[in-house]
């Protein structure tokens, strides 16, 4: 995903801050075991080369319990897979190896990466998340443990899915571990602790903001001759619902899964709005992609507390990139800056000033890092052969994601079990997708795609 604007830390931005390389994500296979090889070294396949995975690949390779190798790659462009390996390959020269044959494009290039594993390596899953359901079934066949990215599903059909899969990998004692970083946080898990024990009393209002200018591939004008719509889409998968859940699901789940930590329950319904301000980039050239450039949601806890969300991706408006949760005996600021920035903190009350402020967080050095921390606990899980298992908490936050881009998208109030026994399976088939398949969405004479209208279509996105 491209760097955003703004006080907001991405992945791509956390790498760049802290002069890491970006890596990539990968496949592993059958009977788990407390390390995957008699030299301690497990391997790791990297399945999806863009900058998330070449992210997580390098997170893996920086582990505090090495070695670890990336050993296989692949993608369906091949620039991406060079790009990925030049760039790890020259940050850990020791630590990737992954010579031709071990570098694989295509629609089947995932089974080829995962093939090159044994039992109890990693596969690395950091394609577009409609691709999750099928690497992670392939995965769980072949005795693999599993870093996944977010989200992890778009829809109510592959979250069962998903869902079933996650029971699949714990029968087998697999490990998975999926990219909601936030809960590897540190500092939030400090204030989360204290939230937990009656800090701020019993939350009554939850806030979260992502606002900043146009990132990644959220908006896209109408391909071009030398690219099928398939490819086309895949590319830029922010801009189409079937791939990512468009830039709602992608951009803003780290805020809906941490706040629904800090309450310790998941909303269970949800209503809001949002719209298309702008429908032509400068040149005066259509957007066709399927987001709309503000959304404004309600989700609603079983105790009838709020968590109210704000997403814009607009040029030249304010920048807010944070959250908060206000509680009967005080407040606090969750992130204070991007999906999961330190410190978090308490007031003691509504007014959040410094001279109002009983605590702070204060992770040691060692641990600032989530991004790092999510691998360290993985490979800790894999080595020590403890149960780990992310898969159920990273459906549902991608399922409450869905529920209220869905409920923006409709204008309709949905609640978590209309969303997950929904119907419309966006991209059905993935497991037999190739390269001459027809795109998931088809465009219109005009070479626009199907877009949300909220009130007309009620039963489903588009």
């Amino acid at each position: 995903m491209s760097e955003i604007s703004g006080k907001g830390t991405s992945r791509r931005m956390f790498l760049k801050q802290t002069g890491q390389i970006a890596a990539a994500s990968a496949l592993a296979a059958m009977a788990p075991r407390v390390f995957a090889a008699e030299d301690n070294t497990i391997r790791v396949a990297l399945i999806g080369c863009g900058g998330r995975g070449s992210g997580a690949a390098n997170d893996a390779m920086n582990v505090n319990k090495g070695p670890v190798k990336l050993v296989a790659m692949a993608d369906v462009f091949e620039h991406r897979l060079k790009g990925s390996y030049n760039n790890l390959k020259n940050a850990h020269p020791d630590l990737v190896d992954v010579p031709e044959d071990r570098k694989f494009l295509g629609f089947d290039a995932y089974k080829h990466a995962m093939d090159c594993l044994k039992p109890g390596d990693i596969a690395i899953f950091a394609t577009p998340p409609a691709f999750r359901w099928v690497h992670f079934g392939y995965a769980i066949q072949k005795g693999l443990n599993v870093f996944m990215e977010k989200p992890v599903t778009v829809d109510g059909p592959t979250s069962k899915r998903m869902f079933e899969l996650g029971k699949q990998a714990d029968a087998k004692g697999l490990k998975v571990g999926v990219g909601l970083m936030s809960r590897h946080s540190r500092d939030l898990a400090q204030l989360q602790k204290r939230i937990q024990d009656g800090a701020i009393g019993d939350i009554i209002l939850q806030r979260g903001y992502r606002m900043h200018g146009p990132a990644g591939f959220f908006n896209s004008t109408a391909k071009g001759s030398n690219i099928s719509d398939l490819m086309y889409q895949i590319q830029r998968f922010h801009s189409f619902l079937w791939a990512s859940g468009g830039n709602y699901s992608d951009f803003y789940i780290h805020l809906i899964d941490h706040q629904a930590w800090m309450k310790n329950a998941w909303p269970v319904k949800a209503q809001g709005l949002g719209g298309r301000h702008y429908k032509v980039n400068s040149k005066g050239e259509p957007f066709v992609d399927q987001n709309f450039d503000v959304y404004a949601v309600e989700y609603t806890y079983a105790d009838g507390s709020k968590f109210l969300l704000e997403g814009r991706c607009m040029t030249g408006c304010a920048e807010i990139y944070s959250s908060y949760a206000h509680g009967t005996k005080g407040a606090a600021i969750v992130s204070k800056s991007g999906d999961c920035g330190r410190p978090s903190s308490i007031y003691r009350n509504q007014i959040m000033t410094p001279e109002n402020m009983v605590w702070e967080s204060s992770a040691p050095r060692r641990d600032q890092n989530p991004y790092q921390n999510e691998w360290n606990d993985l490979v800790d899980a894999i080595r020590s052969n403890t149960p780990y298992n992310e898969t159920e908490a990273g459906v549902k936050a991608s399922l409450v994601t869905s529920m209220g881009r869905m409920a923006a998208h409709t204008g309709q109030e949905i609640t978590y079990e209309q969303m997950l026994n929904c119907e419309h399976e966006m991209a059905p088939g993935l497991h037999k997708l190739t390269a001459d398949s027809p795109a998931p969405l088809q465009p219109g004479p005009d070479g626009r795609y199907p877009m949300p209208q909220p009130g007309i279509t009620k039963n489903r996105e588009y």
